[in-house]
């Protein structure tokens, strides 16, 4: 079975989407009708912006789903997704390509989700810290065990999770996950904590506005981050969406379970290969390629 993936945050790079803009003139419409949605030229900033210009969380999450989202609409006859799944900010994508939300909302919750995570990372300062080489159990344990917010955030694959929370916290969480002998226990230079409580505020502005949007029963069935299980009905795929800003993100358990239901070839869409490099770990014997615009569109 084919399943699509689609990446969140950090996947962005210079110059991403602009062989689209310039090829396929659908993908031109789109990009422009965006520029109008978002009421800035997000497209120069693709094209021609500096690294510190993308990681802009107000930039960097409209960004990524454009590049996604127009390249799966790009792809004509190729895109027939059995199943998809995104991570994180990859899930709203995934759910424009398969059907649940138009291209023009979901570019709007984005926007609005990243306006909303930027406001709860100022208003608290806090951060995420990457564990490599320790067991689940053992993080979770630890986490549980610290004083602070410290919580499991991304559940990437065996043997890497990272954690989120208070500043002081996810420092001292390190330190025990290092004394518990964790191959790394690294503070990541992020400007919140994400996937945690301290994202309630962006939670509750977000939930308005999913809830004022339509969906649709998507073509395929969506592995969402919360639940790690297929979803398609509608009422379902919203709550979980809310959620998702507080709660972790299961990619591993997700991509174990499409596994499960039958997924042999995993077509990553969007910029980077990082989702591939994690479905690889998760299960070796998995298939994975990326998504690459061929024809005129």
């Amino acid at each position: 079975m084919k399943a699509y993936i689609f990446p969140g945050q950090g996947a962005q790079f210079s110059g991403m989407g602009l062989d689209l803009y310039e090829n396929a003139p659908k993908a031109q419409e789109l990009f422009e009708k965006a520029n109008e949605i978002l009421g800035f030229n997000i497209t120069d900033i693709m094209f021609e912006g500096t690294a510190e210009q993308l990681k802009e969380t107000k930039v960097t999450q409209p960004a990524i789903f454009l590049h996604s989202v127009i390249l799966a609409k790009t792809l004509g006859e190729d895109f027939k997704p059995e199943m998809v799944a995104g991570h994180s900010l990859g899930e709203f994508s995934a759910l424009v390509a398969a059907g649940a939300l138009t291209f023009e909302d979901g570019l709007k919750l984005v926007s609005q989700r990243a306006i909303a995570m930027q406001k709860a990372c100022e208003a608290a300062p806090s951060t995420m810290a990457a564990v490599l080489g320790l067991d689940d159990d053992i993080v979770e344990k630890i986490c549980g065990t610290t004083n602070g917010v410290v919580v499991p955030a991304n559940y990437n694959c065996p043997g890497q999770l990272v954690i989120s929370g208070e500043i002081e916290a996810i420092n001292k969480a390190c330190e025990a996950m290092k004394e518990e002998g964790a191959r790394r226990a690294l503070v990541l230079p992020v400007g919140g904590a994400f996937h945690s409580p301290m994202m309630e505020p962006a939670r509750e502005e977000l939930a308005a506005a999913i809830e004022n949007t339509t969906f649709s029963k998507p073509n395929c069935p969506i592995y969402q981050n919360v639940t790690a299980t297929a979803i398609t009905d509608e009422k379902e795929i919203k709550a979980n969406l809310i959620s998702q800003l507080t709660a972790p993100v299961r990619w591993t358990q997700s991509v174990q379970q499409m596994i499960a239901d039958g997924a042999t070839l995993f077509t990553e869409v969007g910029p980077g290969k990082v989702l591939q490099g994690l479905v690889k770990k998760i299960n070796r014997s998995a298939e994975t390629a990326s998504a690459t615009f061929t024809t005129q569109a």
